[in-house]
């Protein structure tokens, strides 16, 4: 790949006055062979496995930012779905995996470690039911571990038994996590569609069709775009805008590719895929909700919001596809409220909506992301809202996601505050009309009809 004088020169700037980063380096690996019928074995094995195989992850993503001048944000781990490495176990708490998994995680230096995930979009096995009833505790004795749970598919249709489950096991997490507002939540998602090669948590977790070991980067870079848009004229037609946004996410992708290639080169293992989502951070400048308005949103949430979302996730995907022949992962626009300070002054204001980021979510990359909610709202509240977001993702053949943080003994206009990257998340109200009865019928919504494609 040949990088020319001028885009070393302009990428430069982007890393300089526009926050581009490479937002993870993610090691993926495979710890199938880690099982036992003694869960303190198989943690102890799961241990070792990433004692070992990623013990170079974090001095060498260090070594490649000093020699590129690119910053990487953060350094992760995705493993094999915990479940499914604790088949064979007869415990019935799967935390000693977790606190594992949490040890390794701090002694190689890494930020967060996804896998403590379960797959259940058909039905829940006993080994899944395990893993989920063991999930409130491992996120509240854990600091770096993260858990996922997908729950719904195209082609399988939407589990309302595990929706109502992961509506009680948030409800739990935030319980176990009040003191520290409840974070626990913060690090577990409920998907439909998930992917198998994401690098970016909380939902992060190795396919089984992946290989023993891959890496995967995930590039971010929102405040590029904005500032890109701001120098567009006011009278620049919205194809020049869409043609900019392209432009620009083709020369973040080639950035992250050159380090994504060096990566796998100097780690000795498989590069896997190049995920370019425009993932906001907390600081000034590095917000998706100001793209938005850039674009000529009057507040994001705003009319015209999710119309100017799509237009800019499309635009993202193409110029990322154009860059690198490995995209993957969820690639688009991501809309964490806590995690972008234009999300949260628009939530602040009364611009912004849960109703509202539902609608955008059927057009960005993810779903309805870190979004605090009042600590009294019903689990069927919960599981409405998740069944609700699970729909758009089957219906659609796309992924979506869950991550609500319930506030313990908080209301709305408070304000949960979490510092780094997770940021602050004001609590929004919530439609409190679901019922009792859809939730607990349980069943299966069957897959839609585009689910029949052989």
């Amino acid at each position: 790949m040949q990088i020319s004088p001028q885009e070393v020169s302009e990428t430069l700037a982007m890393i300089a006055q526009q926050n581009l980063d490479i937002r993870t380096i993610t090691l993926g690996l495979s710890i199938r062979d880690c099982g036992h019928e003694d869960v303190d074995i198989c943690a102890a094995r799961v241990y070792d496995r990433l004692a070992s195989a990623a013990e170079r992850l974090v001095p060498t993503a260090e070594q490649l930012a000093r020699d590129y001048g690119i910053p990487i944000a953060n350094k992760r781990i995705s493993v094999t779905p915990i479940a499914e490495v604790c088949a064979a176990t007869t415990a019935t708490n799967l935390t000693p995996v977790a606190s594992a998994l949490d040890r390794a995680a701090g002694e190689v230096g890494v930020d967060f470690v996804g896998g403590f995930s379960a797959l259940v979009h058909k039905g829940i096995s006993e080994k899944d039911a395990r893993l989920v009833g063991s999930i409130p505790e491992a996120l509240a004795t854990t600091e770096r571990v993260c858990s996922s749970v997908n729950v719904a598919s195209t082609r399988a249709g939407i589990n309302m038994d595990a929706v109502l489950t992961m509506a009680q096991t948030i409800l739990a997490t935030a319980h176990r996590t009040a003191s520290r507002d409840s974070i626990g939540c913060a690090k577990l998602v409920v998907f439909a569609n998930a992917v198998e090669d994401n690098p970016f948590m909380a939902g992060a977790f190795h396919g089984s069709g992946e290989a023993d070991a891959v890496v995967n980067v995930g590039v971010s870079g929102p405040g590029v775009v904005r500032a890109v848009l701001a120098d567009l004229p006011e009278d620049a037609d919205i194809t020049q805008v869409a043609e900019a946004i392209k432009a620009t996410t083709f020369k973040i992708t080639r950035a992250g590719e050159l380090i994504a290639r060096e990566a796998s080169r100097r780690l000795g293992v498989q590069m896997g895929i190049l995920d370019l989502s425009l993932a906001p951070t907390p600081a000034e400048g590095d917000s998706v909700a100001r793209i938005l308005e850039a674009i000529g949103v009057g507040t994001c949430g705003g009319p015209g919001t999710t119309a100017a979302l799509a237009l800019l996730n499309d635009a993202v995907k193409k110029g990322g596809v154009m860059a690198s022949s490995s995209v993957g992962g969820l690639s688009g626009a991501f809309i964490p409220v806590s995690e972008d300070e234009g999300m949260i002054a628009a939530a602040e204001k009364g611009a912004l909506s849960i109703e509202k980021l539902e609608a955008m979510t059927s057009v960005c990359s993810v779903g309805l992301d870190m979004i605090a909610i009042p600590g009294d709202v019903t689990a069927e509240t919960i599981a409405g809202i998740i069944a609700d977001e699970m729909a758009i993702g089957v219906i659609n053949n796309k992924t979506t996601a869950v991550r609500l943080i319930p506030a313990i003994n908080k209301s709305a206009g408070d304000r949960l505050e979490f510092g780094g990257l997770l940021g602050s998340a004001p609590v929004m109200e919530v439609n409190r009309h679901a019922g009792t009865v859809f939730a607990r019928r349980g069943g299966r919504i069957p897959a839609p009809l585009n689910s029949l494609r052989n």
